[in-house]
Parts: structure tokens; sequence; C-alpha cells
């Protein structure tokens, strides 16, 4: 059956400038990191994206390694594009990423020239296009001298893989070094992607979002949702079939009866809000306008429909940041600490 997106999706979502830059991101962007896989049918990975895109989510987030296995959420996005998009390149914004291991051997992983290189082509030829619209270095590599990741970033842009470049998951300090870096190059850093939810709240400790405020980057938040633990799945313990209990990425041992009577508070905040607390846990992350966008994963489309709804209400009261404050300050879920703190 052939796919026609809803005639007035634009109107439905509010999009945000990406830092100092011209481009516009949708408050929500999509990602692929879950649920992309050969774990997942075909037929529900059209579903949900056709279900973004018809809400006004033109932003589709990758990266090589998504899966399972490695490379395979490339290779099913590429099908949509050749089947549901066709003839929509230009209304999207499509970003990939290279830098955990994809392949044996020294140049398998990290922030080498000849890594970043080899896997923005190999992305390319699994996604079957051109160029993306904004390629990320994943993560910082402390074996590598910085210039030469950020030279190689250059390169993809100059090249013409990609029109703009951005890092994820850096520390603050080695987010201003490579802003300089490319700056120096000519090509800006115009945007970062670090882990931020209510359970997660590194960026603003380590002073990030203040600098890239500074600098002018723009920033797309990843695991809003704390792996899914600030949506109602986690309410009632921990459910059969969910991630905590698949090993993907959310250990069960987080999920304390502590921490299950926390998420309740939330949810009981969230109630109060008119929200469901997915909604409330994406609105608090794009509060004030602080992030550019909150990346969402899902699982159906249903649940890309219900984290949707957050953008009908971002503003919350003093009284209510205060109680969400007091909730979950004890809480501090960052599975990617090691790579921000280098």
């Amino acid at each position: 059956m052939t796919y026609t997106p809803h005639p007035d999706r634009y109107a439905r979502m509010t999009y945000r400038r990406c830092g100092a830059t011209g481009l516009k991101l949708p408050a929500i962007s999509l990602g692929l990191w879950h649920n992309f896989g050969f774990d997942t049918p075909h037929q529900t990975k059209r579903a949900i994206c056709q279900t973004a895109f018809d809400h006004g989510i033109t932003h589709f987030d990758l990266a090589n390694n998504y899966g399972p296995p490695p490379g395979s959420a490339e290779t099913a996005f590429g099908d949509i594009l050749k089947t549901d998009f066709a003839g929509m390149r230009d209304e999207l914004i499509i970003s990939s990423k290279a830098g955990y291991h994809m392949w044996n051997g020294p140049y398998g992983e990290w922030g080498s020239r000849k890594y970043l290189i080899a896997s923005c082509d190999q992305s390319l030829k699994r996604m079957g296009l051109d160029y993306v619209d904004i390629f990320y270095s994943h993560r910082f590599d402390p074996d590598t001298p910085l210039e030469e990741t950020m030279m190689a970033l250059d390169h993809i842009v100059r090249s013409g893989r990609a029109l703009y470049v951005g890092i994820s998951s850096y520390s603050t300090q080695r987010t201003r070094e490579a802003h300089a870096i490319l700056k120096s190059l000519g090509t800006p850093c115009i945007i970062h992607q670090p882990s931020y939810n209510i359970l997660n709240r590194w960026v603003e400790a380590d002073g990030l979002k203040d600098a890239l405020k500074e600098l002018g980057m723009g920033s797309i938040a990843f695991v809003p949702l704390a792996q899914g633990l600030l949506t109602n799945k986690y309410l009632k313990g921990i459910p059969a079939g969910s991630r905590a209990t698949q090993g993907k990425s959310l250990s069960p041992d987080i999920i304390t009866d502590e921490a299950i009577a926390s998420l309740n508070a939330l949810n009981d905040l969230a109630t109060k809000r008119g929200q469901t607390l997915a909604q409330m846990a994406i609105a608090w992350v794009l509060r004030n306008g602080g992030i550019t966008s909150a990346l969402i994963g899902a699982s159906r489309p249903e649940q890309v429909v219900d984290c949707l709804g957050a953008i009908a209400n971002l503003d919350f009261t003093p009284e209510e940041l205060a109680a969400i404050d007091k909730i979950s300050l004890e809480r501090d879920i960052n599975l990617w600490a090691k790579s921000s703190s280098d």
C-alpha cells in the first residue's frame, strides 16, 4: 500500500532553530537506536516512521552500530526511504554517527580519521544516500588527537558526505575544544547530543547547557525517558518483555522498590498536569527552550503519539519543578558517564 503523508503534518509540530544556524529541528525527533534491527518486523518499523512523519517529525536519527545486528537499522531505514519516503528527501533531516565498535581490528571504532570516514561511507551505502544532514562523532576518543577527529568531520562536510557535523556525549571541556577546532577549520559544530532526563542531569552539573548557549550550538537530548523508566511501564515493577528483562542497556538492578516509589510520585504529578509520565518527562527536557529537540524511541506507533502530547504543555510552575527535584534528584542514571567525563 502506498503511503501518503498527512497534509497537516507541519502544523502539528513545533520547530526550533538549531543553535545559531538556519537549520530547524522538530521539538521531538525519532531515534532508531532500538526496535529497528532484524529483531523487529519491518512493517512495524514502517508504521513507526509513518506515524512520526504524519505528526511533523522530520528528523530521523541513526548510527552505524544501531541494530541488532550493527548496521541493520540503517539498512531498514534505507528501505523506508525508497518506499514510504520516496521523493521526500528534502523534507527530512537524517543523521548518523560513528564512534562505537563496528568491525574487528584496530580501525573499527573510536575517533580516527580512518574509522570515521569509512564509517560514513558505509552508512551512506546502507541507506542509499548521497549525504546525511548531520554526522556526529559518537563519543570522545581519549587516544586520538581531538584535532584528527574534528578534521575528519570537516573533511566529511567538505567532501559532500554531510551538510553539518556534531558531537555526542562530549564533556563541556571537550565540547569547547571541539567547537574551537571546527570553527578554525570553517566547519561549525552545530549540535551536541547528550543524554539528559529527569533522572540524569549531568549536562546541568557539568555546565554543558550553559556552554552550548554561549557557543551558539544546538542540542538534542537522547534517552529523555531514561530508557523507558519515565513511562508507565515500570510503575508496578518490571514487566515481562520490557527492556530491563532483555539486557538492552537498562539493568533491572536500577529498578528498586525505592525507584518505583519515585516513579509513581512523578506519575502522580504528571496526572495533575494532565499529562502521562512520558509526556511530562519530555516537556521537562524541552522546558525554557534549553534543549532544541528531544530524541525519542518507540516500539510501536502509539508510543510516538503519546510522546507528541508533550508539546501541548511545556510550561512548569516553580512548585512543579521543585516537586520534581525533590522526588528525583537522588537518582542518577548516566550510562554514558565515562565518555562525558573524559
